[in-house]
């Protein structure tokens, strides 16, 4: 389980904004649920019978059998929330999304650092329709994800088709029913996918998409999931236009799949310099010496203002160590003021070794426009 220090939580905060800002776009409901629930409902998920070994379990009574767990999906969660609700077809699809911290009872020699935890975040969502809206609402996940990857800087993305595992829930009539329909929603998103047979979840399909760094790695972060199943095992119903009941399909998504280990991704594809919107700290004012300090904490206060995460380092130590300091953190805009800065109200913006003087309006729309989040 990570330890969030201030720099790497204001990164963590900055991703959860993201995201939670392309929720709301793609009209997600934003809900949470407990961490901890008790067996039945993980007898009925399956998770109880086919991932057990994974699954932090508790008993209530000291010496007595497990009769809860701490979760380690947020999709039994929603589907109680959804129960609850017993929505007609007219409030169909409902997209309920949670960033969901989860415990997962991994091997500890398969644990490496933020790219496998113990407890991670997922940006978790369901989305629960009718079949008919299945094409449709596969294929507007698969447009959004596409780009807010690119907002993130990667440019190619594949996309794989996870088919029925050999332990799986439903029949081949409902796996077959579940493979096309979610082949055909990706086709007419324009997918290009290859096939990886055998998989998939145990309840249903998914569609993945594979992220490839700047050196040739590849990540698989998102993923939809098709899944039949578990609306049956729950008993989820609506009522349709004829005021008959019918059972929905659940679509299972996430665009980062769990935001410690894309932040890990992020991290080795930038090689640890982030874009600027991205950046723990997006600016740094050095004043050459004391005399300058008040000018350089009136040039962070008007910065701050415009939400750049700005601070002064007026520290005693020379200029060159606190500006090599600055670059040894991938800090993105280093800006130094002295006797020739205060006097004509200017900045001497540092990139690359070089100084480059620049007035204090010009510095403003710069940084307002390199950190404005793109998504």
């Amino acid at each position: 389980m990570a330890f969030w220090h201030r720099r790497g939580f204001t990164v963590f905060h900055e991703l959860e904004s993201a995201v939670r800002r392309r929720l709301r776009q793609d009209g997600y409901d934003e809900v949470r649920t407990p961490q901890m629930m008790r067996r039945a409902i993980w007898e009925t998920s399956g998770h109880w019978s086919n991932f057990s070994a994974g699954m932090f379990m508790f008993a209530e009574d000291e010496g007595g059998e497990p009769s809860a767990a701490v979760k380690p999906v947020s999709c039994p969660g929603h589907i109680q929330i959804y129960g609850r609700s017993a929505p007609s077809y007219r409030e169909l699809p409902m997209r309920l999304a949670e960033f969901g911290v989860v415990h997962r009872n991994e091997p500890g020699g398969s644990l490496h650092g933020l790219f496998r935890l113990r407890e991670f975040t997922q940006d978790d969502g369901h989305i629960f329709c009718t079949e008919g809206q299945i094409v449709d609402e596969v294929a507007r996940f698969c447009a959004s994800v596409t780009g807010f990857y690119r907002a993130f800087g990667f440019r190619k993305v594949e996309v794989v088709l996870s088919t029925r595992p050999e332990q799986r829930f439903g029949d081949n009539r409902v796996w077959d029913l579940a493979e096309a329909s979610l082949s055909a929603a990706a086709q007419y998103a324009g997918l290009d996918y290859t096939l990886a047979p055998g998989d998939g979840a145990f309840y249903g399909p998914k569609l993945e998409f594979v992220l490839s760094d700047r050196v040739g790695r590849k990540w698989q972060c998102g993923t939809i999931q098709l899944d039949f199943v578990l609306p049956e095992r729950f008993g989820l119903e609506y009522v349709d236009a004829q005021n008959q009941r019918k059972r929905p399909v659940m679509l299972h998504r996430a665009m980062l799949g769990s935001l410690e280990r894309f932040l890990g991704v992020l991290l080795e594809h930038h090689q640890g310099k982030l874009p600027a919107w991205l950046a723990p700290e997006q600016a740094l004012v050095i004043p050459v010496g004391d005399g300058h300090r008040a000018y350089a904490d009136e040039l962070m206060r008007e910065l701050s203002s415009l939400g750049v995460r700005v601070r002064v380092d007026a520290r005693a130590e020379s200029l060159a160590r606190r500006i090599a300091e600055a670059h040894e953190v991938s800090l993105p805009w280093i800006l130094v003021v002295g006797d020739r800065e205060v006097s004509s109200q200017t900045v001497s913006v540092r990139e690359e070794g070089e100084q480059l003087p620049m007035s204090r309006p010009d510095l403003v729309a710069l940084l307002r426009r390199e950190c404005t989040p793109p998504v």
